[in-house]
């Protein structure tokens, strides 16, 4: 991350630096990779809930899941869930999972995960 200067308004000068891909790196979360993989897809469960204007009550009893563990995953608590187990909600609420794996297009970075809905009405 390279840093910038910028005045605050305060005269104070602060350092201000870009970001990664991944918030949970940027901030020395452990396992940031496997947490923002389920946080896209919690992401996409949350939209296609959202598309479909259900109430958390009936995606829960449509996936199988308790109420309180749909809230959960509509609320980003996702300490509880494995990927596994997101994709498998994925499933119920048929859509298609697809996972692609290819080389990085620039050679020395470290590959990124990408989730992206389709088509969830």
């Amino acid at each position: 991350m390279n840093g910038s200067k910028s005045n605050n308004g305060t005269g104070d000068e602060e350092t201000i630096e870009a970001g990664s891909d991944n918030v949970f790196a940027d901030l020395h979360r452990p396992n940031p990779q496997e947490r923002l993989s389920k946080a896209l897809l919690a992401r996409a469960i949350q939209e296609i809930v959202k598309r479909r204007a259900w109430t958390q009550v009936r995606a829960a009893r449509h996936v199988g899941l308790a109420a309180s563990d749909m809230s959960d995953v509509m609320r980003g608590k996702l300490a509880r869930f494995s990927l596994d187990r997101l994709e498998s909600v994925l499933l119920d609420l048929q859509m298609d999972v697809h996972i692609i794996i290819r080389p990085v297009s620039a050679e020395g970075r470290r590959g990124t995960v990408t989730v992206e809905l389709l088509g969830a009405d």
